[in-house]
């Protein structure tokens, strides 16, 4: 007889897994990481991480769906929401409190040494649309009830919105004296400074 397989179980510990490569990751880099150092990391024998994931690179691959998932599962969260700035300045804080993982400047390093490879590229062009589907109703709502600026398009709003992030998060991986959770008012008022609504006139 087939043994059986507890769905939340094996969620629960593909989910373990993927934890334990993004430390590695983080730590090693791409090239430096190995699937034993990842078992290790899990507590796991490789014949597991192998029932898993083929190779390291699948795990990396599975981080960055991961994350997809994870905005996707945000723009749920905020529907039925009725303060579209409100939404925008949640979005960029959460942002901040990604980046604010002490992993995450690590891992942005390591996919950065392989981006410019088809399947990550793909992923990573994935990842700006949906965070660009995320802002985009919310801008517009916004600029609607009048509590985001209209004179750009919400299209520009949205591009340097992601930028905004975007360069926050690749200003962690790229300055160690940087500190995300230190500097994550500041994004958020640079966001709300950006989208209030613009007079036209010159202080």
């Amino acid at each position: 007889m087939a043994r059986t397989v507890d769905p939340e179980r094996y969620a629960a510990r593909r989910l373990a897994i993927i934890d334990a490569a993004l430390t590695v990751f983080a730590e090693r880099g791409y090239d430096g990481a190995t699937t034993a150092a990842i078992c290790r990391q899990a507590g796991i024998g490789s014949g597991t991480f192998f029932h898993y994931f083929p190779t390291k690179r699948d795990v990396l691959l599975a981080i960055l769906r991961l994350g997809i998932e994870d905005v996707r599962e945000r723009a749920a969260r905020y529907a039925g929401r009725t303060d579209p700035l409100g939404v925008l300045l949640d979005i960029v804080a959460e942002h901040a409190q990604d980046a604010a993982d002490p992993r995450m400047p690590g891992f942005v390093r390591a996919v950065g040494g392989i981006m410019t490879q088809p399947d990550v590229a793909e992923l990573l062009r994935e990842d700006t649309e949906v965070q660009h589907a995320l802002l985009r109703p919310w801008v517009e709502q916004g600029q609607r009830a009048g509590a985001v600026r209209t004179d750009l398009p919400a299209s520009r709003i949205v591009s340097w919105l992601y930028l905004l992030t975007d360069g926050f998060l690749g200003q962690a991986a790229s300055d160690d004296g940087f500190v995300p959770a230190d500097e994550a008012e500041v994004l958020v008022d640079t966001a709300r400074r950006f989208l209030a609504p613009w007079s036209g006139i010159a202080p």
